[in-house]
């Protein structure tokens, strides 16, 4: 989705690998709106359809912000928990993430460091966790910024780095995550 842009949208610098600046249409900057009444204040609600996270911020609001989420079959659904919380984390690709595709992640089953330009996870990341046991999903930013309204990911839910900071800040751990 490169085309379309509001006018004033945000640019945003491409990692050194795309060789590419992208502009952050004016729809997808975090915004607060209304919604009905019903959700808890502090849940996290993941629209995996419509590729929106809604951080419920009062009885009848929500700070809402667009995502990219994993491709189909990798996405995760249901409640979990933040148990962690990481400021420029660093990466490994699971078992399983490279026995399905050894050509794309193989070449990183040792991890990369928070910060590296191949480093998918982005700025920040929120770890999602089902009582004691780490899910393996999160929500991070990304720094692939043109990945947003798309079943992009190997099952995490991306958001650009700025919103994620942003998120990030507002969301401590013990948050609810309901992920649809």
């Amino acid at each position: 989705m490169r085309g379309g842009l509001a006018a004033g949208a945000a640019v945003l610098a491409a990692p050194a690998i795309a060789q590419e600046t992208f502009r952050v249409p004016w729809a997808w900057r975090p915004r607060t709106i209304s919604i009905g009444a019903g959700p808890t204040v502090g849940d996290i609600h993941v629209d995996t359809e419509n590729t929106w996270l809604y951080l419920i911020t009062g009885e009848t609001e929500a700070r809402r912000y667009k995502i990219a989420v994993g491709a189909a079959g990798r996405q995760f659904k249901g409640q979990a928990l933040i148990r962690r919380r990481a400021e420029w984390p660093s990466w490994t690709p699971t078992a399983n993430m490279i026995r399905l595709e050894p050509e794309v992640y193989g070449p990183y089953r040792r991890g990369l460091p928070g910060g590296h330009p191949r480093n998918p996870m982005g700025s920040r990341a929120l770890y999602l966790y089902r009582g004691a046991r780490d899910t393996l999903y999160r929500i991070h930013g990304t720094p692939q910024p043109w990945t947003m309204g798309q079943a992009f990911s190997s099952g995490c839910v991306r958001l650009i780095n700025e919103h994620m900071n942003e998120l990030y800040d507002m969301v401590p751990v013990g948050t609810r995550v309901i992920v649809s």
